[in-house]
């Protein structure tokens, strides 16, 4: 059984919370508004959730998802982590995190900045690519044909393939872009950032459709990589 710590617990926090206990995995969900914050959450989850501090969900985790906004990730507990994998689900939204120079010249890459934050941590790319009601939608049992694939990205192999080994469990297949500095090719704006999993691309509410390794493949390799602009 494997314990997720979550450094957030928004939309895709708790989906991939409640993707985790159904494979019957326990979860330590955090916010920054504290532990008495989620009380509703972890009831509606279950015995296999609890409510922690960041600190805490850091240090109970074998797996640590981070899924805050982007401009909050100095607060990720450093200390904690050290050793872990973290799943890193955040995005670069300007109009939201401010200007962040490095990402706006394409210098470096949201993932990149995390992973310097925690030197001793293996950062892995993921989860920033999908609607959260997608994620939900979208599990399927190992092997069945209409399995979709989530793309991640990170410089360890072996914490690639606890995530892999992870995503599995909770129902989804994995493709592989290859080094963190890679993850960009899932970041918004790109062809590869969630329209593969929408039924409709321009009403992502509108219902979720399957996308196979291929699909997600071929989108992430035709992404272009240009500076934000002002």
């Amino acid at each position: 059984m494997t314990t997720w710590g979550f450094i957030g617990s928004g939309n895709i926090g708790s989906t991939v919370a409640r993707l985790a206990i159904a494979a019957g995995h326990d979860v330590v969900l955090s916010n920054s508004r504290g532990p008495e914050t989620l009380a509703d959450l972890v009831s509606e989850l279950g015995p296999h959730a609890r409510a922690a501090t960041a600190q805490e969900a850091a240090a109970a985790g074998d797996l640590v998802v981070v899924t805050i906004p982007l401009k909050a990730y100095r607060h990720v507990p450093v200390d904690g982590l050290a050793g872990k994998v973290v799943i890193d689900t955040m995005n670069y939204y300007p109009g939201r995190d401010g200007r962040i120079d490095v990402l706006d010249d394409g210098s470096t890459t949201s993932s990149e900045l995390l992973q310097a934050h925690l030197p001793q941590s293996h950062v892995v790319k993921g989860f920033n690519n999908i609607y959260f009601q997608h994620l939900r939608d979208l599990a399927r049992p190992s092997g069945s044909d209409d399995r979709s694939a989530l793309a991640i990205a990170g410089d360890d192999a072996a914490a690639k393939d606890s995530v892999r080994r992870a995503l599995d469990a909770i129902g989804y297949d994995t493709l592989d872009l290859g080094p963190l500095a890679e993850g960009w090719r899932t970041q918004p704006d790109q062809s590869a950032y969630g329209l593969q999993y929408a039924a409709d691309e321009k009403d992502w509410t509108a219902g979720a459709r399957p996308a196979g390794s291929d699909e997600v493949a071929g989108r992430a390799m035709r992404a272009t990589r240009a500076p934000h602009e002002a």
